[in-house]
């Protein structure tokens, strides 16, 4: 897969990615240690959320890099009789919903876009379990460094289809800008301020596979298949942590 980059996408988001990340993690290193002491006493640790995601398009492989996505834990280790996890919306508490509808349990993902895993906006990282089911086409969004918020967020989030998000991430690559990059940043907070999707945002939506399999778009066995394969890449990932220390 490969997109050609314009000026501004090569090396000028980069730096102000470092420098509204650093400029975040300094002003907010108030709220950080406040939200983590919380976290520590209503759920114990970990207090950091680590999960696999889809990141960047490695140019010599061809194939997505695996990256650790980082959050405040949202929910409680809460287990039934037999010792299986409860379902997410009872491990979800009052704390844990506040942090999701205020978006502060994305805080960390500041130290992502740091670290170069991540931009402040772009097409929002998904599952590993979601990518495997994406066309050629669909994974095109992958050219794209994953962002804190992209157009697809600001266009419906939870609230459009799954193929929707998919199309508005592929236009967003169309044409990376300043100036489009600022738009997305500015409709991100009037919706973030405005609270205006909490209700969406809490929703259990279906895995793109699912949705998928649901709308009679994929065979049983293509499903099963492809769950498989994100099986194998998110071991290969663990494999590649405990190798590299």
């Amino acid at each position: 897969m490969y997109r050609k980059r314009g000026f501004y996408e090569k090396y000028m988001k980069r730096l102000l990615d470092i420098v509204c990340s650093l400029l975040a993690i300094i002003v907010f290193g108030w709220l950080y240690i406040i939200i983590a002491v919380l976290v520590r006493i209503k759920m114990g640790s970990p207090i950091v959320f680590k999960q696999p995601r889809p990141g960047l398009v490695d140019p010599e492989t061809g194939k997505e890099r695996i990256f650790d996505m980082y959050k405040f834990r949202t929910m409680s280790d809460a287990r039934d009789e037999n010792g299986d996890l409860l379902p997410d919306e009872v491990r979800l508490g009052k704390f844990g919903k506040a942090l999701r509808e205020s978006s502060m349990d994305e805080l960390l993902e500041a130290f992502n876009i740091l670290k170069g895993d991540m931009s402040i906006i772009g097409p929002r990282p998904q599952l590993v379990r979601d990518m495997v089911f994406m066309s050629d086409e669909q994974r095109m969004r992958h050219t794209a460094k994953p962002g804190l918020s992209g157009l697809a967020q600001v266009m419906g989030r939870n609230a459009i289809t799954w193929e929707d998000k998919l199309d508005w991430d592929l236009k967003y690559i169309e044409k990376i800008s300043f100036w489009n990059d600022v738009k997305i940043l500015l409709l991100t907070v009037k919706k973030v301020i405005g609270n205006s999707e909490s209700s969406e945002e809490l929703d259990v939506t279906d895995d793109f596979g699912d949705a998928l399999l649901k709308a009679g778009k994929v065979s049983k066995e293509k499903y099963e298949f492809l769950q498989d394969e994100a099986k194998h890449i998110l071991s290969i990932h663990a494999r590649r942590k405990i190798k590299n220390g």
